[in-house]
C-alpha cells in the first residue's frame, strides 16, 4: 500500500512524464511483454519504467545472456528501480529516450529487437512524440517490434504513419483499462 501511494504522489507531482496515477496491472504488464519473443531476443529496451513493474516483468522472462536498457527520466523513480531491482542484465539510464542512439554508441550495442514504452505521449508534445518514434524506428533490426501502451487510441494513426502497421490489444483489467499497440518495423 506504501508503495501504491509514493507512485500515486510522484505521479501527481509529475503528469507529464509519469502518464499514470497507478502501478500497472499484473495483466497489462503480461500484455505489454507477450510479444516479445524472449527464447531469442538478446537486446530489449525499456522506455519510461516508471518504478519498474513491468521491468520487472521482462527480467522474468529474459534469458541469462540477454541486455534491457532501461529508461526513466523520473530521478525518484530510477532510485526506485535501483533499490528493487539487482539484475546485472539491467542497465538504467536516467534520460530520455530520444538519446537511445548515443546510449547504444556509447555501449557498444547493435540496433534492438525490441522496444517496449509506457512513455506518456499524450502528455508531449507532437514535436517530441515524433522525435521518439523516429528514433526507435531507426534503432529497431528489420521485423522489430516497438509496443506502447495507451488509455486511449488517440495516436494510432501516428504509429501507423511511423511504422506503417500497429495491431491493437485491449487489457481491461487495467486501471484505466488500457491498450497495447504493436508496430512491426519492415
Amino acid at each position: 500500500m506504501k508503495r501504491r501511494i509514493q507512485f500515486f504522489r510522484e505521479s501527481i507531482k509529475n503528469m507529464k512524464t509519469t502518464g499514470s496515477v497507478t502501478h500497472s496491472s499484473k495483466f497489462l504488464c503480461r500484455g505489454m511483454i507477450k510479444p516479445v519473443d524472449f527464447e531469442n531476443a538478446t537486446l530489449i529496451v525499456e522506455l519510461g519504467a516508471g518504478d519498474g513493474v513491468i521491468t520487472k516483468h521482462i527480467l522474468k522472462k529474459m534469458r541469462p545472456d540477454a541486455k534491457l536498457l532501461v529508461f526513466e527520466v523520473n530521478q525518484k523513480f530510477c532510485q526506485k528501480v535501483r533499490e528493487k531491482i539487482d539484475d546485472d542484465r539491467m542497465i538504467l539510464i536516467e534520460d530520455s529516450a530520444e538519446h537511445l542512439p548515443d546510449h547504444l554508441k556509447k555501449l557498444g550495442l547493435p540496433k534492438v529487437e525490441f522496444i517496449v514504452s509506457a512513455i506518456p505521449f499524450v502528455a508531449l508534445s507532437k514535436e517530441i512524440t515524433y522525435k521518439i518514434l523516429d528514433v526507435c524506428k531507426d534503432n529497431l533490426v528489420k521485423g522489430g517490434l516497438y509496443i506502447q501502451m495507451h488509455y486511449s487510441l488517440v495516436l494510432k494513426k501516428t504509429y501507423e504513419r511511423i511504422f506503417g502497421n500497429v495491431k491493437i490489444d485491449f487489457i481491461p483489467v487495467n486501471v484505466p483499462p488500457a491498450f497495447v499497440l504493436v508496430s512491426r518495423k519492415e
